[in-house]
């Protein structure tokens, strides 16, 4: 086996559930701001907070903060700071406003993401837009919130139940958080909302003295630009919505549907490692790769091992989440199957020294430190995430309803064990969202742009056609042959879409019709 080199992966959204319902008429009317409320203070520029560790920060990008309402409702009560970078257009001739950008998450930092749009676009984007990048509300270097979680904590962050099924100490967990969660930032957390980050973006826009805003956001950040996009239609420019969340599935359902994400996803990785046979062992067909990757997950369930040098313990719940982390990248996969092998032969206590380096490399790209900013709470991405989910939309209270839809989806998704669907401290959270969910809708114009790769195993393709479904006319969607989370920029047969987005980006060449990019 040779070695394999990893590099970072990005954040697995953290999604979770809800009804959608109608916005009452005073929330639906936000675009139409109150005359009393405090006009946003122009950004002054300047350096940089220090980045991740590992993390390249663009030289062309500068910072600052910006004063928003913690409550809305209240524009002239406390107010919190938004930290906010930009990357200035490539050429001032030919520019035409603020692109905003979001990682996804919820619970991503989002101030340096302003420089990967920047490598990832066309030069005709580049030139086109100042590239806006911010930490939402919560996140990073905006007012970041914690749960006093501890490390041991933090990974894996999918709630797995026991080898039996059983949700008890999940459940334990759940309750414990959601105390915690209150005891450090109570007074903050039920203000962390979608809906209160995209009247932040709009602060941002009147900020930067823009009348609309373009946007590029992937993941969890679609169903951001999605509730801006309703909010403040007549400020919305051109929106580019990658990996797509089903407003109708906020939250819960959302994160459930990732059982049969995977499933959808899993096969493409099965085939790599049959294509291998020789070298891997894993089996001669996709079926035989799965059944031995099924048997080694219960193994593991029962027998835990320790990479040696790594304090993470390589257990059934462990391995499950490193696969479907690596699923969500095409690259990621020969490693993928590379780490099954060794995850194997060091069960059988016999990994050689290339297979350890190798598992050592996985662990460390899914350490939890990975992506926090100096200075932000260990804790601050699941901590973010936690009050979006929790506090967007209400939770089932029942624990007996998780542990029926956990048992459920074991039988349906063996390959999952049941995790996504498990029970997040929503359920015992201490407030009750402060308004309900956006109602998202086809009333704008034609402008939004939805990416999605057909067997995505974190926002499923038929999440992005709910979204698309309910954007009716005002959306196109660009449906890629492709697995793996997150289209713009990345290899492939996703150049096609990328292709698209640029066009719509810099030029306005929106789709007339849906568009489907062939496999490459």
């Amino acid at each position: 086996m040779r070695k394999m080199l990893l590099w970072p992966l990005p954040a697995i959204a953290a999604v979770a559930i809800g009804t959608v319902f109608a916005l009452p008429p005073a929330v639906a009317a936000a675009e139409r701001p109150d005359p009393g409320s405090p006009t946003a203070s122009p950004i002054v520029w300047g350096d940089c907070p220090a980045p991740a560790a590992g993390l390249e920060v663009d030289p062309r990008q500068t910072c600052g903060t910006l004063a928003v309402p913690l409550d809305y409702r209240h524009p002239h009560g406390r107010q919190i700071t938004l930290a906010v970078s930009r990357i200035k257009a490539g050429h001032a001739a030919a520019r035409r406003g603020v692109l905003l950008v979001n990682p996804g998450g919820p619970g991503g930092e989002g101030l340096n993401w302003a420089g990967e749009i920047a490598r990832r676009a066309s030069p005709s984007v580049s030139a086109a837009y100042d590239i806006i990048g911010f930490d939402p509300r919560g996140v990073g270097h905006s007012h970041p919130v914690s749960c006093g979680l501890t490390a041991d904590e933090l990974v894996p962050p999918i709630a797995y139940p026991a080898a039996d099924g059983s949700i008890d100490q999940n459940v334990a967990y759940a309750r414990s958080a959601a105390r915690r969660c209150a005891a450090h930032s109570g007074d903050v957390l039920k203000y962390v909302t979608t809906a209160n980050t995209a009247r932040d973006m709009d602060r941002v826009r009147q900020a930067l003295g823009e009348p609309r805003i373009s946007y590029l956001g992937s993941s969890y950040g679609t169903y951001l630009g999605a509730v801006y996009a309703s909010l403040f239609p007549h400020r919305t420019d051109r929106f580019v919505l990658d990996s797509a969340v089903d407003p109708g599935r906020v939250w819960y359902d959302q994160f459930r549907l990732q059982s049969k994400g995977v499933a959808i996803r899993f096969p493409d990785a099965a085939r790599a490692a049959a294509d291998h046979a020789d070298e891997l062992g894993l089996g001669r067909t996709p079926e035989a790769v799965t059944r031995t990757y099924l048997a080694l997950a219960a193994r593991l369930d029962g027998h835990p091992v320790t990479v040696p040098g790594r304090s993470i313990v390589l257990s059934g719940k462990m391995f499950r989440f490193i696969t479907s982390a690596f699923l969500t990248q095409d690259e990621a996969i020969e490693p993928l199957t590379q780490a099954w092998r060794a995850t194997a032969d060091l069960s059988d206590g016999r990994a050689d020294e290339t297979e350890i380096d190798l598992l050592q490399q996985v662990l460390d790209a899914l350490d939890p430190r990975f992506g926090t900013s100096p200075g932000v709470p260990a804790d601050n991405s699941r901590a973010a995430a936690y009050a979006v989910a929790c506090d967007d939309a209400s939770w089932p209270r029942s624990v007996s309803t998780y542990a029926a839809n956990v048992a459920t989806d074991r039988a349906a998704y063996p390959l999952s064990a049941g995790g996504p669907a498990n029970i997040w401290p929503c359920a015992f959270w201490p407030t009750t969202p402060i308004e309900p969910p956006v109602e998202i809708t086809d009333r704008g114009r034609r402008n939004l742009l939805i990416l999605q790769n057909e067997r995505d195993p974190g926002t499923p393709l038929e999440s992005g056609q709910a979204l698309h479904r309910a954007l009716g006319r005002r959306s196109a969607m660009v449906t890629v042959d492709a697995g793996g989370h997150v289209v713009y920029g990345t290899p492939g047969a996703d150049a096609c879409a990328t292709e698209v987005a640029d066009a719509f980006l810099a030029h306005g060449r929106m789709p007339s019709r849906d568009v489907h990019c062939p496999a490459s």
